[in-house]
């Protein structure tokens, strides 16, 4: 394992710079540096050290896993290792494991018009999380899982993105995470001390506070340090595993409330193993590495020489062969085939998707002889369709909420199933249920976390909101349209379910709660993205309403909110009437 994080370091820092001389066969001259050095060094050696134990895990156990990455810019250590264990030559071609591809990929990291910048895109193997905006890593994993029984998912979180408020309210992500019909999230902290110039608060907590904070939590908390911090990650990862795999077993015999899911609190230098000093400051264990640590080395010969001298220290030509190839023993612990950790199926989602399964909306329309003749809201209309919607798509189907199910009129869907939800109930608590299809947590980012991680491993989800509190996950939604905006290029990438939200409680009828409830501006957001993929919705009516959930999922590499009433208003519009009043996009099936 050290020859292959000797092997992943080098082409993680090599990225950084070269674009010739890749495996330092002669003296490192300036010719040899790219024009503009971008990237950053900071996190990459504590992400390839996670993916080196990750991969002993999976080769040890054979298990499924998906690698959810939160540290912005830790795109080199990723890249690094998809080459390693092949995936990035099956996915590209000219990325072959050898030392033509090693040097390619060196070459083309951050390079302009090539596929790999500084944080992982839909155009990298394995990945449904655009790395652009800090904070969603957590709730995406958890939503990954749901009713994915076999799959682990793996969620770095930076002490950096640690302190941002969408990491802190997905921690409670774990009480509604049934082991029995779900998989596992495995967090790993990486506390490496610095952000981009200032300390992070992890990395100032001593044991005690951090232990104590994650007990508090609900996790088992494992805090990895020096000393023999390697022997000690791997003991570590071992009990992370079998501690998920039994509650597991448990669970699906009997329920299990509050299971203590393990939680890994890493704790390594920022900059690990890179240049200790430059120019009369640190940079190991310090800001200084957190970006490029050493500049223009084109033009400082003591720069030059102090990243001639960090490259040398991974003596990478002791690792390849003649040809380039990694050596037998620094691979010997990478998977193959189906089982590496680029390759999870998961995060191609668009190859899982089962269509919905739909009821008739005969069944619920509402009939009348002369327009404007009865009242109704549309939402306690609607509501019956999605409790028909949840029966007929038990394993594929949830409804994400921040506590407004009721309050919405939706209530209906009650009948068919419960809020999930795995710590004790108390005797006034209702409509709650170990294994539900409804989640319903007041963090609008985290119910946005769950439902992208589940829309991108190929299920469909529905998002009722009060029409002013969705704004709050606005930008959430902005990196997820170009996440999808990107994918759209990425010819391996698969159409995926729609993004569906409702927004209720809309600005013109808060007569109740005035003006601290009125924002549209959500709306204004989608619709300054593409028109290709977004899409908004008015139904006047109920029938209206329900045509509007129909079509909208049957679309696909889509994001609709429907705008609808909850309060009693004249009915107009027929079913048949409804129907035709909709006109058919012709790119809804794509």
């Amino acid at each position: 394992m050290k020859k292959y994080l000797r092997y992943t370091d080098y082409i993680g820092a090599a990225q950084l710079y070269l674009k010739e001389n890749f495996e330092l066969r002669e003296k490192l001259r300036p010719e040899h540096i790219k024009e503009r050095i971008l990237g950053h060094w900071g996190t990459v050696p504590g992400l390839n050290f996670i993916y080196a134990n990750l991969n002993y895990l999976v080769w040890k156990h054979k298990c499924e896993m998906l690698l959810v990455t939160g540290p912005g810019h830790g795109a080199p250590a990723i890249l690094a290792n998809l080459f390693a264990e092949k995936t990035l030559g099956d996915f590209y071609p000219g990325f072959e494991r050898d030392g033509k591809g090693m040097g390619r990929l060196i070459h083309d990291f951050s390079w302009p018009h090539t596929a790999f910048p500084s944080h992982v895109t839909p155009g990298v193997p394995g990945s449904i999380l655009e790395g652009g905006e800090l904070g969603y890593s957590l709730a995406t994993a958890y939503g990954a899982v749901m009713d994915n029984p076999n799959l682990i998912a793996v969620a770095v979180v930076g002490d950096g993105e640690a302190e941002t408020g969408p990491i802190a309210a997905a921690w409670h992500s774990n009480k509604f995470l049934n082991p029995k019909n779900s998989g596992a999230v495995l967090p790993i902290v990486h506390i490496n001390g610095y952000k981009i110039s200032n300390p992070t608060l992890f990395g100032r907590m001593d044991d005690k506070e951090l232990r104590s904070l994650f007990v508090g939590y609900g996790y088992e908390p494992f805090i990895i340090e020096a000393p023999n911090l390697e022997m000690k990650m791997l003991v570590a990862m071992e009990k992370a595993y079998q501690i998920i795999r039994s509650i597991q077993k448990r669970s699906r015999k009997k329920a299990v409330l509050k299971p203590k899911w393990p939680v890994i609190l890493l704790r390594s230098p920022k900059g690990w193993k890179g240049i200790q000093k430059f120019h009369g400051h640190s940079v190991e264990g310090s800001f200084h590495s957190h970006g490029v640590p050493v500049g223009h080395p084109k033009d400082d010969p003591a720069a030059l020489k102090a990243i001639e001298s960090w490259l040398k220290i991974y003596k990478v030509q002791e690792l390849i062969d003649s040809k380039g190839r990694p050596k037998p023993e620094v691979v010997e612990f990478v998977v193959n085939g189906k089982l590496r950790i680029g390759m999870c199926a998961h995060a191609i989602g668009g190859n899982l998707v089962k269509n919905l399964k739909f009821p008739s909306l005969e069944k619920y329309a509402l009939k009348f002889k002369k327009h404007g003749e009865i009242h109704s809201g549309s939402t306690p209309v609607g509501a019956k369709f999605l409790r028909d919607l949840v029966r007929l798509n038990p394993k594929n189907f949830r409804i994400f909420c921040p506590d407004e199910l009721e309050s919405n009129l939706l209530g209906a869907i009650f009948e068919a199933t419960g809020r999930d939800f795995l710590w004790p109930l108390q005797k006034n608590d209702e409509h709650m249920q170990v294994g539900g299809r409804i989640v319903e947590i007041l963090s609008e980012h985290s119910l946005q976390g769950w439902m992208m991680g589940y829309t991108l491993t190929g299920r469909f989800g529905f998002f009722p909101s009060y029409e002013a509190f969705l704004t709050i996950i606005a930008s959430m939604l902005d990196q997820y349209a170009k996440f999808l905006k990107q994918s759209f290029k990425v010819k391996w990438r698969r159409p995926v379910p729609p993004l569906v939200y409702l927004l209720t409680s809309v600005g013109w009828r808060q007569d109740h709660n005035g003006y601290s409830h009125q924002n549209p501006s959500f709306v204004s957001n989608i619709l300054e993205k593409h028109g290709e993929f977004c899409q908004i919705y008015y139904p006047p009516d109920a029938n209206s309403f329900l045509v509007a959930l129909e079509e909208v999922y049957k679309k696909r590499n889509y994001i609709c909110a429907i705008v609808a009433g909850k309060r009693d208003v004249p009915q107009w519009l027929s079913l048949k009437e409804a129907r035709s009043s909709f006109s058919v996009n012709p790119g809804a099936e794509n």
